[in-house]
């Protein structure tokens, strides 16, 4: 992996080269941020530049034996410590999951803590990084080095450690064995013990900016219509993961949203224009729902649904860095955010959740969906 690879950050960039140029590499750096912004490329592509024999003032060379290894995560002196999910006895540590973990960041070097549970298998179960895991940790780092270098240890997820296994650490942290570089990359920093923390130099990874994304997207191949990689950015909050899954479900989204205007639609021209024939469209809505859809289907439409209520009452407020919706959401809030309002919103949001969590309890689904339509009808004239 090498740095100029990676999205953005070019402050964090440059201060990691300084720290390697100017002989003062930490022995334990953490690298903290949201998920989706590049913490994980950047730890890979720090440890490449501190191997390379042959680095410039800005990258590694790319083309070194050393580089060559790193660039498919296999050189000797590069290790990994993450979550697993115990499946059965014999597999207990990182090394049992390596080959699946190796192939996860080569396919997609922003991949997040989602990606790994679904690439184990695990979506329901709790993954962890086991006591056991640091005698493995101790006795990787207490191997010479193969190429009389640098020995890297990436932690991923070390929020997930279990305190037993965190607790062994703690002397290693303190005192590593000679040309050693832990680098802890974390979601969740304040999970952490505070006597790891205070091993560790800090190292705050920011979100990305909308333009950062959209000049990914579009420079990668990921897309071709510029506005389509602007709405994903806009909606992504900084992740390039989540700019890549909004993507990845835009044709999903585009039906939901077209349901979302149905609904609304025919819940006005009940409630303000007293139109019969749309009450018997929201009846053969909510039974077409229930019928032809599935609970996980229904669940992720009313999630939809309340995503655009909450952004359409913002809307009002004139804040357009505070809306987060695609050029095609912002055309219909034009006409639909004045009937979202302080007298509503609550309510309206409410019925939405609570219509979410009966279906999940497998409540009936044709009834709750024809009683929530009944409730938009009241709630839109509001």
């Amino acid at each position: 992996m090498l740095l100029k690879d990676i999205i953005g950050q070019q402050a964090v960039k440059r201060e990691l080269c300084r720290s390697v140029q100017e002989g003062k590499i930490p022995h334990a750096l953490l690298l903290s941020g949201a998920a989706g912004v590049g913490k994980l490329p950047l730890a890979l592509a720090f440890a490449q530049y501190v191997a390379c024999k042959h680095r410039t003032e800005t990258d590694a060379c790319g083309v070194c034996p050393t580089c060559l290894q790193y660039s498919k995560l296999q050189h000797p002196d590069l290790h990994f410590a993450f979550p697993i999910v115990k499946v059965d006895k014999g597999a207990e540590v990182c090394d049992d999951y390596l080959n699946d973990f190796r192939e996860m960041i080569r396919s997609n070097p922003y991949c997040d803590p989602d990606d790994w549970t679904m690439a184990m298998g695990a979506e329901k179960k709790q993954s962890l990084i086991y006591e056991k895991e640091s005698s493995e940790i101790q006795r990787k780092l207490s191997l010479k080095s193969f190429a009389d270098g640098y020995k890297v240890m990436i932690v991923w997820q070390p929020e997930k450690m279990h305190i037993a296994c965190a607790n062994k650490l703690l002397k290693l942290l303190e005192e590593p064995p000679e040309m050693t570089l832990f680098l802890f990359v974390s979601e969740h920093p304040e999970q952490l013990l505070p006597t790891i923390i205070s091993r560790l130099r800090p190292l705050p990874i920011p979100r990305l900016s909308d333009e950062e994304i959209v000049d990914a997207l579009t420079h990668q191949g990921v897309v071709s219509n510029p506005q389509q990689a602007q709405d994903a950015a806009r909606l992504a909050g900084g992740s390039y993961r989540e700019a890549l899954r909004i993507l990845d479900a835009e044709d999903r989204d585009k039906q939901l949203f077209a349901e979302f205007q149905e609904l609304m639609r025919n819940a006005w021209l009940v409630g303000v224009r007293k139109n019969y024939e749309a009450l018997q469209k929201l009846n053969e809505w909510s039974m077409t729902m229930a019928k032809e859809s599935s609970r996980e289907r229904q669940c992720a439409f009313l999630q939809f649904a309340q995503r655009l209520i909450r952004e359409n009452f913002i809307y009002n407020y004139g804040e357009p860095a505070l809306n987060y919706e695609t050029s095609d959401e912002q055309q219909f809030s034009v006409k639909f955010a004045p009937f979202i309002n302080e007298r509503n919103i609550e309510e309206l949001t409410e019925q939405f959740a609570r219509a979410e969590a009966q279906i999940m309890q497998n409540a009936n689904a044709r009834m709750v969906l024809f009683d929530l339509c009944l409730q938009c009808i009241v709630l839109i004239k509001k």
